[in-house]
């Protein structure tokens, strides 16, 4: 059998020393130095395991302060549901009802954005078309647990009243109801997901670690023709969400 890594073997005892409560939630563990002296090995060994435990939500980091016990947050559940969203209004909002949490969320559209040439392959539009763009940060109760980017063509909503999500008469209503108000009607979503792990940018706006996991989410929404008519890009961090695809069956 294969020897585990010497910092694989540091972590493990630490992780079982917390599980124990030798060092309570938030509370700061030894030094590196300490721990090192402790276990016989070098700086660079219980670096490593103290990162791992990070990576794995079990502690955090504090710039100049040390390494905490993490404090465990709650998991909410997401729903991702085109059945959902078909009842009118956000489903984001509707996952914060139904767990009694207060889900609100800040957002910023700009509009006449030239589509960069991925954004535009997935709306099939020609790089440098014209979209309306809107940056999302969801939040429960006041903490950020989503960010989001939206892209819309303009082909399709420019002098309408919903040519921005976020206002006119249909604001926050998502895109199934607002693009149906102009005669566009949404019959797919499709979403990619996958596995990232957060840099610094993401880590900030969502206050996680830096390399925490997140779930990347590419969505597309095409209306009864095949034509897409809003594309995103969704980010999560799992720390603080479960994701479930809910689907309906139709009878026979």
């Amino acid at each position: 059998m294969p020897r585990e890594a010497p910092y694989l073997a540091v972590a493990d005892a630490l992780r079982e020393r917390v599980l124990a409560g030798e060092w309570g939630i938030g509370e700061r563990l030894p030094s590196r130095v300490r721990l090192a002296e402790e276990y016989g090995v070098g700086r660079n060994v219980t670096q490593r395991a103290v990162d791992h435990l990070i990576s794995d939500g079990l502690l955090e980091g504090r710039a100049g302060s040390g390494t905490y016990v993490r404090v465990p947050r709650e998991r909410l559940r997401m729903v991702r549901s085109r059945y959902r969203e078909r009842r009118g209004g956000s489903p984001y909002g509707a996952d914060g009802r139904e767990r009694g949490r207060a889900g609100s969320w800040d957002w910023h559209s700009q509009a006449r954005v030239p589509a960069p040439e991925a954004i535009a392959e997935r709306l099939a539009i020609g790089p440098g078309d014209l979209c309306v763009t809107t940056h999302y940060e969801f939040l429960a109760d006041g903490h950020p647990v989503q960010l989001s980017e939206s892209w819309e063509p303009m082909a399709i909503t420019a002098g309408t009243p919903v040519v921005l999500p976020e206002e006119g008469p249909l604001a926050g209503r998502g895109v199934v109801e607002r693009m149906r108000s102009i005669g566009v009607d949404v019959e797919t979503v499709v979403e990619v997901p996958r596995p990232a792990r957060a840099g610094q940018e993401r880590a900030n706006l969502l206050g996680i670690g830096v390399g925490d996991l997140v779930l990347e989410i590419e969505r597309t929404i095409y209306d009864i023709d095949g034509r897409p008519v809003e594309t995103a890009d969704l980010v999560i961090p799992d720390a603080r969400r479960e994701v479930v695809y809910e689907f309906k069956v139709d009878k026979p």
